[in-house]
């Protein structure tokens, strides 16, 4: 019995060719805030500035290195009969507003209402994402039915990242 083999040179220098493109998608942040949370004790109607929130996850040198784009998506659901605009800050160390998203919201009419953005962040407006330490949500209430004790319907929030890296 005979074996016969071949073989061609190995070039482990291709190692050196390696690129990974990982895309890693995570949740950011949520909130449900109810009619009656825009009443302030005495009865009149205010607008709402939610607490900031950290927003660290770009502290990370390697991924501070390797982010090449990210998408923030963020969906609104109102089920209050009045329109709402919000406003997402990005804020840095000293919360200063380095970026604001904003985006109207449409009263709702007996069904929920949904709007949905995605704010894509590359190239010089990446700069402005990898230096944001907080996230902070203020929500204006626009003109209509007055708010009492009684007002129903919600407004919630849902957010979620999509980030491009490109490690070499």
């Amino acid at each position: 019995m005979s074996t016969f083999s071949c073989s061609s040179d190995l070039n482990f220098d291709q190692v050196n060719d390696l690129k990974l493109q990982p895309v890693v998608e995570g949740n950011l942040s949520y909130f449900n805030v109810a009619a009656t949370d825009f009443l302030a004790d005495n009865g009149s109607e205010y607008n709402l500035v939610l607490d900031s929130q950290d927003f660290d996850i770009f502290r990370d040198r390697y991924l501070n290195d390797y982010l090449q784009k990210a998408d923030l998506h963020f969906e609104i659901t109102n089920t209050i009969n009045r329109a709402f605009k919000a406003d997402i800050l990005l804020l840095n160390d000293n919360d200063q507003v380095l970026y604001t998203i904003s985006f109207d919201i449409p009263a709702s009419a007996g069904t929920p209402t949904v709007i949905s953005k995605m704010e894509i962040f590359e190239n010089a407006k990446l700069q402005l994402l990898k230096n944001t330490r907080k996230l902070q949500f203020a929500l204006t209430v626009k003109s209509g039915p007055a708010f009492n004790s009684n007002s129903t319907g919600n407004l919630i929030l849902r957010s979620s990242a999509t980030v491009y890296l490109e490690i070499e």
